[in-house]
């Protein structure tokens, strides 16, 4: 069945945990990430925790990248969602764990919008 996107999830440990916090470091590699990946950059916000981690995203006509970075654990969550078939998810997602130095990786993709989700109508009313 065709899809209307591809959502890679990825965990990253054992990162390089200086790069974790360098938020303009992770800015730039979401960036090359998603131009990698062929995608059409939108908008950047990231912001800089006190005393260290980031979070971030970049807003894709695609869809987006997403990191929250934990560098006193040396992990980083990411998320690559892209709309369509053009655009192969796991291009971004490779691209960033090389640059974050990840040296364990799990990765889960799934499809999205296969189709409406059948919900049966509640027997239970709201007040």
């Amino acid at each position: 069945m065709d899809t209307m996107g591809r959502h890679v999830i990825a965990e990253l440990w054992d990162c390089n945990t200086d790069t974790l916090n360098d938020m303009k470091q992770i800015e730039k590699i979401f960036v090359e990430a998603a131009l990698k990946a062929g995608a059409e950059v939108r908008e950047v916000a990231f912001h800089k925790f006190a005393p260290h981690g980031v979070s971030g995203v970049v807003i894709i006509s695609e869809s987006h990248l997403t990191i929250h970075s934990f560098p006193e654990h040396g992990y980083a969550s990411i998320d690559v969602y892209t709309c369509g078939d053009r655009i192969d998810p796991n291009v971004a997602a490779d691209y960033i764990a090389e640059s974050l130095g990840a040296k364990v990786r799990e990765n889960l993709e799934f499809p999205r919008g296969m189709g409406p989700v059948k919900v049966e109508k509640s027997k239970v009313s709201v007040l």
